[in-house]
């Protein structure tokens, strides 16, 4: 079982962080990045919106499955997984304190209104955003939620922090949790990436490659071309043999960022009206995590 957990939040650079933990020698992390288990635990998901029956394949809901995941655990110091849907699951910080109660807890936070535009993005980039207007999608979330649609769509929903943090607080001491902000691990990687590793107890002037930009959100330029880099396809599977599972991943990074162009900002009234209904958690926010968010706010 891990001792660590990245909790969320999603679309924060969760994934990046996994990448680099993954590199560190003395770290082992999950060969599934978002097994999701402590969120869906003896759960069988039903969700019904655009491809969530596909992209919940790999949810892991059985504990046997899960332990499963880290039977290749040999001298590694530390062993851990991300899923960043347990911030926003309300029934994983119990799970978690069930199985694994000394786990150290690490969660990346990011503007929420950011946020959230980035999640939708990202499924615009994957074609399964039927909506093409942000706001529109903000205004279709509740109905969707109803409907049963999955997590993944819940984008102004995921992004009232204080509210799903304070229940890790409840259970944890405060010395299990640790918190940053996407700016950090945007603006000084390494000096984040060193406070984790002090954090977890492990060598903490290792430096991981960062040269690759992972999880992505962009527009696509070609769909055909993203739809070839993304999904399976011959041309992908006959590569396989010949190429290192590192050095395919880092091509296919590299070409599906080069694929992408850069979306336009979340319109002014949008932005607006939705930092009004933010306004109260992160204020309460800044007291919890004693952090200057005023940035968010703006």
């Amino acid at each position: 079982m891990p001792n660590f957990l990245v909790i969320g939040a999603a679309k924060a650079g969760t994934t990046s962080l996994y990448h680099y933990l993954n590199q560190h020698p003395e770290v082992f992390m999950s060969p599934v990045k978002e097994p999701k288990f402590f969120a869906l635990e003896g759960e069988k998901p039903d969700f019904r919106g655009p491809g969530d029956r596909e992209a919940w394949r790999e949810a892991i809901s059985s504990l046997d499955a899960y332990q499963a995941l880290f039977e290749g655990v040999t001298d590694e110091k530390v062993v851990g997984e991300a899923s960043p849907l347990y911030l926003y699951s309300e029934k994983a910080p119990a799970r978690i304190k069930h199985h694994v109660p000394e786990a150290r807890l690490i969660a990346v936070l990011r503007d929420p209104v950011e946020r959230a535009y980035s999640q939708f993005l990202h499924k615009v980039r994957d074609g399964k955003e039927p909506l093409a207007d942000f706001a529109r999608a903000i205004e279709a979330e509740e109905g969707r939620v109803k409907e049963n649609w999955a997590y993944g769509w819940h984008y102004k929903r995921r992004g009232f922090y204080y509210r799903q943090l304070s229940r890790y607080y409840a259970m944890f001491g405060p010395e299990q949790i640790r918190v940053y902000l996407y700016e950090d691990l945007k603006g000084d990687p390494a000096g984040l990436l060193r406070d984790v590793y002090g954090f977890l107890g492990v060598d903490d002037s290792f430096v991981p490659d960062m040269s690759l930009k992972h999880n992505v959100s962009g527009i696509p330029k070609n769909r055909l071309v993203h739809s070839l880099l993304r999904g399976r396809n011959p041309v992908k599977a006959a590569l396989k043999p010949f190429l290192p599972r590192r050095l395919r991943k880092r091509l296919l990074v590299n070409l599906q960022g080069r694929n992408l162009t850069e979306p336009p900002g979340v319109a002014p009234a949008v932005r607006r009206a939705l930092i009004e209904e933010y306004r109260e958690d992160v204020s309460k926010l800044q007291g919890l995590i004693g952090r200057d968010l005023s940035g968010w706010l703006r």
